[in-house]
């Protein structure tokens, strides 16, 4: 399989998720559920068929990430979906899959089979794929804060709400930080060093301290606006570090650029 199979599989599977997201306020939740589960079905089935196909992971490249962004999107956001009944949840996850999905359709991109030799290790894999999973947690996290800012904002706030962000924090958090841990090691073996404060280690130092902050305020029962605030901040910085620090001149000569 390549990624010009990728239109047959990519349709189908936002037309369940659109679907869901729309129906899980309309009609029975099983339906809703349902079609979450095949259209993460389908996106899981191209990613196996590009993975034999491409005889290598497909975690290269920033196209190849979109894939598993939208998968872990529409996955973590049902999962939480099920465990909290926020139905916001599932129509976020389901539209934000459909946005990097649609990223990929409309900006194609050529994928060698070949990594270079650096990439070709067994900490590859779980690495950015870890990364990947935090990046989605903290996407939710995100917009659960902008959802109890307005309720502050109405002098009713939800405490349902903060477990779930706090939970989705911790989760993102502990995931980030077992990703550093991996590209520490793998650097190592790579390169001959832990970490050297490239521009890309040095952006992802600052999008944990930022996390961590928040973790820090919670745990103080600081102001909650502020407190809040910091997540949209926080999240700027993850952008920043998975995707503008690429577009940076210290950057250019960066190991993680390839």
């Amino acid at each position: 399989m390549t990624w010009d199979d990728f239109l047959w599989f990519a349709v189908p599977a936002m037309i369940c998720w659109l679907s869901a997201g729309i129906l899980v306020y309309l009609t029975s939740k099983k339906i809703s559920n349902l079609l979450m589960l095949i259209g993460v079905g389908i996106f899981a089935a191209f990613i196996i068929g590009l993975w034999i196909g491409q005889e290598r992971p497909p975690l290269r490249t920033i196209g190849e990430t979109r894939l598993w962004y939208s998968f872990f999107l529409a996955t973590v956001g049902f999962i939480t979906y099920k465990h909290w009944k926020y139905k916001w949840l599932l129509s976020f996850s389901a539209l934000m899959a459909i946005v990097f999905t649609c990223i990929n359709i409309f900006k194609p991109e050529i994928h060698s089979k070949n990594l270079m030799p650096a990439l070709q290790s067994y900490w590859f894999v779980p690495h950015v794929t870890v990364y990947i999973l935090s990046y989605a947690m903290f996407a939710a996290a995100t917009i659960a804060s902008f959802i109890q800012l307005s309720k502050l904002g109405k002098g009713k706030p939800d405490k349902q709400l903060y477990h779930l962000t706090d939970n989705l924090v911790y989760v993102g958090f502990g995931f980030l930080m077992l990703g550093m841990l991996m590209g520490c090691v793998w650097a190592k073996d790579a390169w001959g060093h832990y970490w050297s404060w490239d521009p890309k280690e040095t952006w992802a130092f600052v999008t944990a301290a930022a996390y961590l902050v928040f973790i820090h305020l919670r745990l103080q029962k600081f102001h909650p606006k502020i407190t809040l605030w910091m997540l949209p901040i926080a999240f700027i910085l993850l952008l920043i570090t998975w995707i503008g620090v690429n577009y940076l001149p210290s950057a250019q000569n960066s190991i993680h650029v390839y």
